[in-house]
């Protein structure tokens, strides 16, 4: 049987960054977003346990599929093995990036 890929995307998220694995990255139906499914988390039966890596899995329990803003995203990369999930402070030049514009829709004048 041949492995799943594994993808590792990298992504802001209220100004911490997050670094998720996952085997599925691709194009939301959502506009402007990009969906992750199939999390991928650390053994249960792994004697140290990474405190950040515990708390992604939990704030990520019972998510099937998670849509992140294409403008968050920083990198995805395709990699051989599963590294650390893990969250850390936005500083240095990640911190500041500048986030994509948004704009507003104008107010309907029809109704």
């Amino acid at each position: 049987m041949a492995e799943k890929t594994i993808y590792r995307i990298v992504f802001i998220n209220q100004e911490e960054v997050y670094e998720l694995h996952a085997h599925y990255v691709g194009q939301s139906d959502v506009f402007g977003f990009i969906e992750i499914e199939d999390l991928i988390f650390g053994e249960k039966s792994a004697l140290v346990i990474d405190p950040t890596e515990e708390r992604l899995e939990s704030e990520y329990a019972g998510v099937t599929r998670t849509h992140v803003p294409l403008h968050s995203v920083l990198r995805i990369d395709e990699v051989e093995k599963r590294g650390t999930n893990k969250i850390s402070p936005a500083t240095g030049s990640v911190a500041s990036v500048t986030p994509f514009p948004r704009t507003s829709l104008p107010k309907r004048t029809d109704k």
